[in-house]
């Protein structure tokens, strides 16, 4: 019988220390940073709406969680536009 041939990708060894990134984090551009605020700020708008409508249809866990998705992401976005 023959032996089995070796794995063409060897399975990363627990032991072995994860290796850093080449080259350092750079900011994204201006434009692209104004960009995806917009489009999480309009995002935040359509889960306040939701938070809102459900409000008014009195169901509270869907008020909560549309609440929760529109505080998250304008948070997100704010940190996208402030960090890069």
């Amino acid at each position: 019988m023959t032996e089995p041939a070796e794995p063409a990708v060897r399975p990363p060894d627990p032991a072995e220390p994860l290796r850093e990134a080449s080259a350092p984090r750079e900011p994204r551009p201006i434009l692209e940073r104004i960009g995806l605020a917009a489009v999480a700020a309009l995002l935040a708008i359509l889960f306040g709406g939701v938070a809102a409508a459900s409000w008014i249809g009195g169901e509270p866990f869907l008020t909560v969680m549309g609440g929760v998705g529109c505080l998250m992401t304008a948070w997100v976005g704010l940190i996208t536009l402030v960090r890069g």
